[in-house]
């Protein structure tokens, strides 16, 4: 993701092509290797010179860092943690205390285990593992950024940590079995990790101006960090909920690298309010946009752009398995130059999970399937996809007009499906929108076969 570990000299590799917009961008192609020159003030922008030596400004989130010995991608057998994002813990418990955690670990067989936050040692952990029916506690310190329980062996963090002790007790009453899992199946975020991962900014740096906007949970402002135009979300109750959902979207951004998916910057977990800051949108929420501008300024070739463009972040998404659950115009947000980019991850899960709460999901959106059996899948993204496609061709009309969230649910399960919008192709509402709503989900395509067959459909400007 973004400029978190990157530093002067270091090498990135290209994930996708970038023409360059200015005489001082640096134009490259897929698989190139850069050089950082350096950061600049505007953290989505770096200074790189490219093998031939020629120097010029690239978007970070075009690019992966390279450390030695391969790239720190997918590819290779790193933990989130290297790439600096923050990832969901299923042993880590939060602030308990010692008998509480005595009393979740049943039945107690040898090698379960879990971790906590230290009642007795404010900031440090507390890994609790049964051996022989009794629980040990041992306190994690940390000393000179690095993890220990026993001062001789140290750890990055507690992946890490957990990985070593697994293969082998060194010292503990048993080697690490088998994590006990949050209750309720809630997993719980350490706000450490986003320090250690390198998201957390500093709020000092940060200012906060007009509101653009207000959710479930907080409140969106344009603001200011170093100097830079940013998005600021704030957390409007600090309710165990609300924290959990808050900083649950954050972790997630932190592991979304794509163009076409709005860049996080960082997180101030320490201030109050809570706040996550993300690249500033200029014209803001595409909903917005189709409703007030209209068909004298909105072209065939500019709707077009915005299917193409969410269509090849959700390809991404797809391709990371991750389920976005609330894809619809109002989560798009378009930059200065009118590219659309996917944003608001309140919902986004791990596709493995699934499972999805109907309290939360947006009936007139949502699949069928994932109504039926409250399970999400990427399948049934592509059916909200194809709801935003008729959104965008209507020009931010609300779908299925005239018709309650119930009329809808029983309809669309016999058959019924939105007319083609008036200037929507008929050759792209009956080859593409109509594929995205195929009852059933395994006659719909994937986001990388929308994306093949959308490079055929061409609009002159």
């Amino acid at each position: 993701m973004a400029s978190r570990a990157a530093s002067k000299n270091d090498k990135c590799e290209a994930l996708f092509d970038f023409a360059g917009a200015s005489k001082e961008d640096l134009p490259f192609k897929k698989g190139d290797i850069l050089s950082i020159v350096s950061m600049t003030e505007d953290p989505n922008w770096w200074l790189v010179k490219n093998s031939k030596g020629r120097q010029g400004m690239i978007p970070a989130n075009y690019v992966e860092l390279v450390k030695s010995g391969g790239k720190l991608g997918r590819s290779q057998t790193l933990t989130r943690d290297e790439k600096g994002n923050v990832t969901p813990m299923p042993w880590f418990h939060g602030k308990i205390t010692r008998d509480q955690a005595e009393e979740l670990l049943q039945p107690r067989s040898d090698g379960l285990f879990m971790i906590r936050e230290s009642t007795n040692y404010p900031g440090d952990y507390t890994l609790c593992v049964c051996f022989a029916d009794n629980v040990d506690h041992y306190r994690i310190q940390t000393i000179d950024g690095n993890l220990t329980i026993d001062e001789e062996v140290f750890f990055k963090d507690l992946d890490e940590m957990i990985a070593h002790y697994r293969g082998d007790s060194d010292g503990l009453c048993h080697h690490l079995v088998k994590a006990l899992p949050q209750k309720g199946g809630k997993e719980q975020i350490d706000k450490k990790k986003f320090t250690t991962g390198g998201w957390e900014l500093d709020a000092k740096h940060l200012t906060r101006e007009q509101m653009l906007g207000a959710g479930q949970f907080g409140e969106v402002f344009e603001g200011t960090y170093k100097g830079t135009k940013v998005a600021v979300k704030t957390l409007k109750e600090v309710t165990d909920e609300a924290v959990h959902e808050f900083l649950a979207e954050a972790d997630v951004m932190t592991k979304m690298k794509h163009p076409n998916l709005v860049l996080l910057i960082g997180v101030c977990t320490q201030a109050d309010p809570v706040m996550i800051v993300s690249e500033f949108m200029a014209l803001g929420c595409m909903l917005d946009f189709l409703r007030s501008r209209g068909r004298g300024v909105i072209t065939g070739a500019v709707q077009l752009g915005f299917v193409k463009n969410i269509a090849e972040a959700m390809m991404y998404l797809e391709g990371e398995g991750y389920v976005h659950r609330d894809l619809a115009a109002r989560n798009i947000l378009l930059s200065a130059d009118q590219i659309a980019k996917v944003a608001d991850f309140g919902l986004a899960k791990d596709s493995r999970l699934g499972q999805a709460d109907l309290g939360k999901l947006p009936i007139k959106w949502t699949a069928p399937e994932a109504l039926r059996q409250k399970v999400s899948t990427s399948k049934s993204d592509v059916w909200s996809y194809g709801v935003t496609m008729w959104e965008i061709y209507s020009f931010g009309r609300a779908p299925y007009p005239r018709m309650s969230q119930k009329e809808v649910v029983e309809k669309v399960a016999t058959g019924f499906r939105m007319e083609k919008p008036e200037s929507c192709p008929k050759d792209l509402y009956d080859k593409v929108t109509k594929w995205c709503w195929e009852i059933d989900a395994k006659n719909r395509p994937t986001f990388k076969q929308l994306c093949d067959k959308l490079k055929k459909f061409t609009v002159a400007p």
